[in-house]
């Protein structure tokens, strides 16, 4: 059981580190707490926080840091979620317009998140499981490339350029369309790739250049089904000093390349979860924390906000925001479906 004292000079602590990356000395906590108290007794206090955990010292300094152990402590007890009204406002007009799409929404939402926080954001889109597809639009650009616009029963569309490694006319591009149309309209999108598989004959004996197309279509529907993972200010961890060393920086972005990692760091329960080091064996670097924050689509269906950055991250606004930003993306969602 920590003493009132003790609670007071880790919160300083947890507090001074995240806002500088130094270790904090007894010195410099003099300056900090509210009450009076001596260097030797402040360094007492330090020495019992690190006995039960929840600090631990530096090689390079006198000073202490929270360990994963206290950072935890922090957040599930001492944590104060704070969020000033002028960035509520601010969050609230940048969507006010209504000509986004609520996919442009969702990647706008990730570019908000790491512009407030600096940090790195990633926003895992509703899964396709639960979408079925509407349309499909194709437009040839040249004899060897064209864009598809694909549509779901909920809205969504998605985009795919086609190149083409031979000349394909454009009435077999017109007569491909077609068929799939026919034949996929109702389909939900993760079951698209099988029944393309059961309709390749049908294309090949009405289209010329069937596998050329083929082939393009199914790579396409395979990322459509997959590729709702959105990630912004990667560069953001550039000015971070915990990945100043090369080989630490190459393996956090080598983490923030696997989408299949946030698909399962999103697998929480509740709305809100806070991943700390080494506690989550998914994560294997120590000094990295993520925080995730869900937001509903529909009945069904729900995406996720997430903020990874260093351990010492600022926990309080960083929740807060995210809470925040999750309310004004179900709000969204509900106007869409009104």
């Amino acid at each position: 059981m920590l003493t009132n004292r003790q609670i007071s000079i880790f919160k300083a602590i947890v507090d001074e580190f995240t806002r500088t990356a130094e270790p904090v000395g007894s010195k410099r906590l003099m300056d900090l707490l509210e009450f009076t108290c001596s260097s030797a007794t402040i360094r007492n206090e330090m020495a019992a926080l690190e006995d039960v955990g929840l600090l631990e010292k530096t090689h390079t300094s006198s000073g202490r840091i929270p360990s994963s152990k206290g950072y935890r402590f922090y957040v599930e007890h001492l944590m104060e979620k704070q969020l000033d009204e002028g960035v509520k406002n601010s969050l609230q007009e940048v969507f006010k317009e209504r000509h986004y799409s609520m996919d442009e929404i969702v990647k706008k939402s990730c570019d908000i998140l790491s512009q407030m926080t600096s940090l790195t954001s990633v926003v895992l889109g509703p899964e396709s499981k639960y979408q079925t597809l509407q349309h499909i639009q194709l437009f040839p650009l040249t004899e060897r490339s064209a864009v598809a616009v694909f549509i779901t029963d909920h809205g969504h569309t998605e985009n795919k350029t086609f190149h083409f490694n031979t000349e394909v006319s454009i009435d077999d591009i017109k007569t491909c369309c077609n068929l799939l149309n026919d034949k996929l309209s109702g389909t939900p999108i993760n079951e698209v790739v099988e029944r393309m598989q059961e309709i390749e004959p049908l294309l090949a004996s009405h289209v010329a250049r069937h596998e050329v197309l083929f082939e393009a279509f199914v790579s396409a529907f395979m990322k459509f089904a997959t590729e709702h993972v959105y990630c912004s200010g990667k560069t953001n961890m550039l000015y971070q000093p915990e990945f100043a060393d090369i080989e630490k920086l190459k393996e956090l972005m080598k983490m923030l390349e696997d989408s299949s990692l946030f698909r399962q760091i999103a697998n929480h329960e509740g709305n809100m979860a806070i991943e700390i080091g080494g506690e989550n064996e998914l994560i294997h670097m120590n000094d990295v924390a993520v925080v995730s924050s869900k937001f509903k689509v529909n009945d069904n269906e729900e995406g996720e906000l997430m903020i990874v950055g260093p351990t010492r991250m600022q926990y309080s606004r960083v929740v807060a925001l995210m809470e925040y930003m999750s309310k004004v993306l179900e709000d969204l969602y509900r106007q869409e479906e009104a």
